[in-house]
């Protein structure tokens, strides 16, 4: 009877340790990893859903990772500040934008690269930014134009109708 528990516990412990690898392994290879390279900052009016950790994209690319978000006390703006990989200059002129990953996803910094010829330092800033459209505001708008939409429809009906 005690050899059969010991080989039970030592199956499961087995199985425990493959699991784990699997998890280890899953973990490892998310593409979450941070990309080590050159340091820049984006000031955003709200970056809605942008956390350390979140990809940093090019032409859908990841080529770099979110590294600290803060507030600057005196303009009240989000400061996101990133790296990207080494090899990649950006001009002065590029922007940076809070973006979706996909409709179930969380948010991307995404970046388009301008065409000057100076090229943003380390530790420089990108001075083109646009924040994330806020849902609520959107869905705010639909609601209005629809609205307006059919009022305008029923006026119409209504000079439309014979009396």
């Amino acid at each position: 009877m005690a050899q059969r528990n010991t080989g039970e516990v030592m199956a499961g412990a087995i199985v425990l340790v493959v699991a784990l690898g699997f998890l280890g392994y899953a973990v490892a290879n998310t593409g979450r990893g941070v990309v080590a390279g050159y340091t820049l900052h984006a000031r955003f009016d709200h970056i809605d859903g942008i956390v350390v950790g979140s990809d940093v994209r090019l032409a859908g690319v990841k080529v770099g990772t979110v590294t600290g978000t803060s507030v600057d006390p005196k303009t009240y703006q989000a400061v996101v500040s990133f790296t990207i990989e080494p090899s990649l200059r950006l001009p002065t002129d590029s922007a940076a934008l809070v973006g979706s990953d996909s409709l179930l996803g969380g948010n991307v910094l995404s970046l388009s690269p301008g065409g000057d010829d100076k090229m943003i330092p380390d530790g420089g800033t990108v001075g083109i930014t646009q924040s994330a459209p806020s849902l609520q505001d959107l869905l705010g708008k639909f609601i209005f134009s629809v609205t307006d939409l059919s009022k305008n429809v029923q006026k119409q009906l209504d000079k439309a109708a014979p009396k």
